[in-house]
């Protein structure tokens, strides 16, 4: 039986014999013996392995381990005498499960820049800072489902294939079984349609969401989603996850709540579950960042109208790239301006232009704004968008028409408010502008296995 390394380190009692499985990092030889640094990924620590030269394989294998080789090893966990270390384990017992050539293995024992790595996605797990990314990214996942779950919410998986484009922007990925080799509107021509009418990868699994809202109550859906946008920054991914809670009975100040209960219910669980993993980005690549996610948890998050926030940014005394007026979606400059500089922590921004929001949300008494909220973080701008949903029949059958949409391919979307409609309200987190936050990575390439962005799609 194995153990997993953060186990032993943590729990492993000295006299113990254990066994572990694992990829060798380093070998130093000294005198008659081979210290082995083993990881498993299961933690950020190494196990330190004591080869002693009388192993039956010592010269001719163990002596030419070097980093990437699997390895088994067994024998009896003692107390290190060195500093840094509780424990180090002496083997017994070393088998090597699979060699890896130090002249092609490309993860030798040097620091690699994240750019080289993704050309590598396939090996770049196995470093320090994508490991610990790749734990933090699963405890936050596990964390989004407890949160909900504790809270009697039920998870609900809502389609990847749809024949609904949920922001109207069209950004979908067609799902066609025919060779396209057309563009624009002569590709939708020439497609065959599998389903019997056009369908594409989900953008959002909000609208569907909210079915089961109006029939469940509180739901959540957390799966990924797909944007045809040819966007190269360093916040934009074309395949990601989201994660969509929808609350029936809720107006927009109910979800405001939760969506900062939310936020700072997943920041306190991975800093105190992923600790270790924290301390890394800590200090190689956010400085400070464990104190800027505690004053996250810690304080209030501010609340300003759309309109309060051009203003502030139009009495501003810095030149923006892009400029300022009512009515214009704010970009990024003005989202990290707003949080970084004026009011120096989370923000919800409300009330925005019906013109610059999507059909379904809920107008308001003025007629030119809606119940819309985006939660502004310093560091990433948005990174929760959300609103209250258009539960009257006559109000969202005129927006859709507005909006040019075609209200027979939707007629079961207002089906919704003919039959028992309700106030509810909803939101869309970014996952992996999550991540990107609590790890402070500075590309959101980095936050994901695998990324898909225009032009690149590796493994």
């Amino acid at each position: 039986m194995t153990n997993r390394i953060n186990k032993i380190l943590t729990e492993g009692k000295t006299g113990s014999r254990q066994t572990v499985n694992g990829w060798v990092r380093t070998r130093r030889d000294t005198g008659s013996f081979s210290f082995l640094e083993i990881n498993d990924g299961s933690c950020l620590a190494n196990l330190q392995v004591i080869a002693e030269g009388t192993l039956p394989n010592y010269s001719e294998e163990i002596k030419k381990l070097s980093a990437g080789c699997a390895v088994t090893v067994s024998g009896d966990l003692k107390e290190s005498p060195a500093k840094g270390q509780a424990v180090e384990l002496h083997a017994d017992s070393i088998i090597v499960v699979g060699w890896a050539d130090p002249e092609e293995y490309p993860l030798q024992k040097k620091r690699h820049s994240f750019e080289f790595l993704r050309e590598i996605s396939h090996l770049r797990p196995r470093t320090n800072a994508l490991g610990a990314v790749s734990r933090v990214r699963s405890r936050l996942s596990w964390g989004v489902h407890n949160y909900f779950q504790q809270r009697d919410f039920f998870q609900i998986h809502t389609p990847v294939i749809t024949t609904s484009d949920c922001e109207g922007a069209g950004e979908m990925f067609t799902v066609t079984t025919e060779k396209v080799e057309k563009s624009g509107a002569d590709a939708a021509a020439q497609v065959k349609e599998f389903f019997g009418k056009s369908a594409g990868l989900t953008v959002s699994g909000q609208l569907q969401a909210e079915v089961y809202a109006l029939a469940l109550g509180d739901v959540y859906t957390f799966g990924p989603t797909f944007r045809a946008e040819k966007s190269h920054t360093s916040r934009h991914l074309s395949e990601f996850w989201m994660i969509e809670p929808e609350m029936a009975f809720c107006d927009l100040e109910k979800n405001m709540q939760i969506a900062e209960e939310m936020l700072k219910y997943l920041l306190s669980d991975v800093l105190e579950n992923c600790r270790e993993d924290m301390q890394l980005f800590h200090k190689f690549i956010e400085k400070g960042l464990i104190d800027k996610l505690q004053s996250v948890i810690d304080d209030d998050f501010g609340h300003i109208s759309y309109t309060e926030a051009i203003e502030v940014l139009l009495k501003a005394e810095k030149q923006f790239e892009y400029p300022v007026s009512w009515g214009i979606d704010l970009q990024a400059e003005h989202e990290r301006y707003l949080t970084e500089e004026v009011y120096k922590r989370p923000l919800f921004v409300t009330d925005y232009p019906s013109s610059i929001k999507p059909f379904y949300m809920r107008l308001n008494d003025d007629g030119k704004t809606v119940a819309a909220m985006d939660l502004l973080v310093p560091g990433i701008g948005e990174i929760v968008g959300g609103s209250q949903r258009e539960e009257r029949y006559d109000v969202l059958y005129s927006r859709m028409l507005e909006a040019g949409i075609d209200v027979e391919q939707y007629g079961w979307y207002l089906d919704l408010r003919k039959f028992g409609s309700v106030p509810h309200s909803g939101f869309g987190l970014g996952f992996e502008r999550l991540v990107q936050y609590v790890t402070g990575m500075a590309n959101i390439r980095e936050v994901i296995p695998f990324p898909r962005t225009p032009g690149s799609a590796p493994c």
